[in-house]
């Protein structure tokens, strides 16, 4: 079984985005929700991640933004995919997908009751799911959710594995096999600070995978 792109999210300063770029990570993702801790902030520059080697790619994450303010952030910082983490609507993605290229990734909360069915109407306007722990409020939560859910999905379209994941999971994702699974995501779990990745920790844990 091929290995699932590992996407490193959250990440804001230069030094720890080279080095986070040298180790054998896919995405790295840049939060443009001004609520969160790990907001890349107003004045975030484009040369922060000019120097980034070609197959790295970057996808901006955005809750409930106005489409021009994305498709102004996607110019600006070359973000091949757009991660939607809010209340996004099937129209507003629609409307998305029409004016970019970009891939759209859209998140959907966790939890036993979750109604795939809700999956369907995206299909057609999103290129990625994104699967995360239920919280109450926008943006991750830090926890992991039962991944046993998963086994109710049983669409094509290819999905991020994301919430709480961290170095002690290696065993379970190694384990967690579904025909959809294109890639892990992780954030909080490898930090030093909020934004400020564990370098070692992070490397010790892909090089396993």
């Amino acid at each position: 079984m091929a290995r699932s792109l590992i996407k490193v999210c959250g990440m804001r300063d230069q030094q720890n985005i080279e080095d986070i770029a040298a180790l054998p990570i896919d995405i790295i993702g840049f939060i443009f929700y001004s609520k969160s801790k790990r907001y890349v902030g107003e004045h975030f520059s484009p040369t922060v991640h000019a120097s980034l080697p070609a197959h790295i790619s970057r996808a901006g994450v955005f809750v409930n933004e106005s489409i021009d303010f994305v498709c102004e952030m996607q110019k600006k910082h070359s973000l091949a995919f757009i991660q939607l983490h809010g209340n996004e609507s099937f129209d507003y993605c629609l409307a998305l997908k029409k004016k970019l290229s970009t891939s759209i990734i859209k998140a959907f909360q966790m939890s036993s009751d979750f109604d795939f069915e809700t999956l369907n109407q995206y299909v057609h306007v999103c290129n990625f799911f994104l699967f995360d722990t239920k919280t109450t409020h926008y943006g991750g939560s830090g926890k992991i959710f039962d991944w046993n859910i998963l086994e109710k999905y049983t669409g094509t379209t290819p999905f991020f594995l994301s919430g709480g994941i961290d170095s002690s999971l290696y065993k379970e994702i190694t384990s967690f096999h579904h025909k959809a699974l294109y890639g892990i995501d992780i954030n909080s779990k490898f930090e030093i600070a909020p934004a400020l990745k564990d370098i070692q920790k992070i490397k010790d844990f892909v090089l396993k995978l």
